[in-house]
């Protein structure tokens, strides 16, 4: 049984097939598809499609490349829009959210401090209803951290993790697993390959972000970037396995164990037929 903790299944991209899309996951083991939201006009369409199939789950919040165009309101409509899923079994947390300083217009400074405030005011709502949180931490990891250790979060997962050993030790102790997927599977990612083989067994959880990072088997060299889907974590789950020199079964099994640690609502509907 198979978790993709991180997948953007509502996208424009899998308009044409999102029937198949989520049939090839199931008949490559995937059980669970947690799709998070990155702003409010996509709140309902996550919801409505995570229940649109057995095993879908969604996570609420805004996406730290978004705020731009978001409003203080808008966090006013995540906190109601949280509690009308409190009773949601498909509802797992408060993601995605974070900070990104890799996109030159996110480094400026207003931008930088609208991009805290969106965060930390989200970090709030999972700390006020304890609840696990889905975190973007694209060049931010140590000011991620910082907003952590400030509140009482209940843990979740830092998503394309692709910070240093120190900083995920960091990130665990928290409680928090580490997301790996499709820029694992290439050669020259030699930091996330080392800190894939050698990380304790419940700093990982697979996921996908499909439909981008595709794994590196799908992409052909000077040709266009190919869409990834959710059952491309199979393949995900294999060079994990391999780089940490155990069984398919093994990464699996503590993959999935772990996804539903951090994420405890996916217990209760992740191994239904």
């Amino acid at each position: 049984m198979l978790i993709d903790t991180h997948c953007h299944l509502d996208a424009a991209e899998f308009d044409d097939d999102r029937d198949g899309v989520i049939a090839r996951a199931a008949s490559n083991g995937v059980r669970a598809i947690v799709i998070p939201a990155v702003a409010c006009s996509n709140f309902d369409v996550v919801r409505t499609l995570a229940h649109s199939f057995d095993g879908g789950f969604y996570a609420l919040g805004i996406h730290p490349i978004c705020v731009s165009q978001a409003s203080n309101s808008d966090l006013h409509a995540l906190e109601t829009q949280i509690e009308q899923s409190l009773d949601d079994p498909r509802f797992v947390g408060i993601g995605e959210i974070g900070l990104d300083f890799f996109l030159p217009e996110l480094k400026q400074p207003e931008m930088v401090a609208r991009q805290q405030f969106f965060y930390g005011a989200q970090l709030d709502l999972a700390a006020k209803y304890q609840l696990p949180v889905i975190l973007h931490v694209r060049r931010s990891q140590d000011l991620i951290l910082k907003g952590l250790r400030r509140r009482a979060i209940t843990g979740g997962i830092a998503h394309a993790f692709n910070g240093s050993f120190q900083q995920a030790r960091q990130f665990l102790d928290l409680g928090m697993a580490l997301g790996f997927g499709g820029a694992m599977t290439f050669a020259r990612s030699l930091q996330i390959r080392r800190l894939a083989s050698t990380l304790p067994d419940d700093a990982l959880v697979v996921e996908t972000d499909a439909p981008d990072i595709p794994p590196a088997w799908l992409g052909r060299p000077g040709g266009p970037t190919p869409r990834n889907e959710p059952g491309e974590v199979s393949g995900i789950v294999d060079v994990l396995a391999d780089l940490r020199g155990v069984g398919r079964e093994d990464i699996a099994q503590l993959t999935t164990a772990n996804a539903m640690r951090v994420l405890p609502r996916l217990g209760g509907r992740v191994f239904h037929p």
